[in-house]
Parts: structure tokens; C-alpha cells; sequence
């Protein structure tokens, strides 16, 4: 937390290498929710080892206790839909990641180590064109017309 990034250890990404992501503000915000949870918990004196977790009902009196995601995919559903966006796919953040740093004006190469594309190829696979880019170049072109 103190040094403002993830850290993916090797052998834990989908291309095997390890690597940093510095903390954007939502995900400082997200990150310091979950620390506040667990903070909270402990004062209960439960020690949570995981970031994120889930609370499940224990026993008849259905006592809640946290347990490890086992299932990425499930919790992943799950959690899109509570979002309001079911039917995504985890791909789909990534290439929203890629759409989102290529728009802000990060240089590619940069962004290619935040989101661990190796190649030039598979990272432009990821950077589709929307029909909002289009509509934005055609206002670019009409801008520079005058």
C-alpha cells in the first residue's frame, strides 16, 4: 500500500512475467475499502489472509466467516452482474484497459508493461477502434478544416 502498487509475482500472470501496476485512484480507493474491511474483522478477531474474500454463512445459526475466492470465474460473474454489466468477460476489462491508456495518451510501450502485452501485435489486437473514435476523428478533421 505505502509504495502505490500491485505487484503480480512471476509465474502468477497470464504471460508469466512479474510486474508492478501503480495504484490508479479508484483502485486506491477500492484497495483502502477492502484494508478498512479487514481492519474491522480483526478487531472481531478474525485474521483475513486474502485481499478479496467472501462471506459465507457458517452453521445453523448462519454465522458469517470469510473464505478464499476458489472459483475466479464465478466471483467474477457474480460481480458484473451486481455491477450491471453481466455477460463480461474478464478480456474485456483487459482490452478496456488498452482502449482506456491508449486514449489518455500513454505511450504504447508504457502501456504495454501495465498490461504485459510482449508484442506490438497483441497489444493493437486489444486496442479496438469504437465508432465513438471514428466519430471523434471525423470532428478532428472538420477542426483542422477551419
Amino acid at each position: 500500500m505505502q509504495a502505490g502498487v500491485v505487484r503480480l509475482e512471476p509465474g502468477t500472470t497470464k504471460n508469466g512475467k512479474g510486474r508492478e501496476f501503480p495504484f490508479t485512484r479508484e483502485l486506491r480507493t477500492l484497495l483502502e475499502a477492502q484494508h478498512a474491511d479487514h481492519e474491522r474483522l480483526e478487531k472481531q478477531g478474525v485474521a483475513v489472509p486474502w485481499v478479496f474474500y467472501r462471506m459465507v454463512a457458517k452453521g445453523r445459526r448462519g454465522k458469517k466467516s470469510p473464505r478464499q475466492i476458489v472459483s475466479y470465474l464465478k466471483a467474477f460473474k457474480t460481480a458484473c452482474e451486481k455491477a450491471g454489466c453481466p455477460g463480461r468477460l474478464p478480456h474485456d476489462f483487459r482490452r478496456s484497459a488498452v482502449r482506456n491508456l491508449t486514449r489518455a495518451g500513454v505511450p504504447q510501450s508504457v502501456a504495454m508493461k501495465m498490461t504485459g502485452h510482449k508484442t506490438d501485435s497483441a497489444f493493437r489486437r486489444y486496442d479496438i477502434v469504437s465508432p465513438d473514435d471514428l466519430r471523434i476523428a471525423a470532428e478532428r478533421l472538420d477542426a483542422a478544416a477551419c
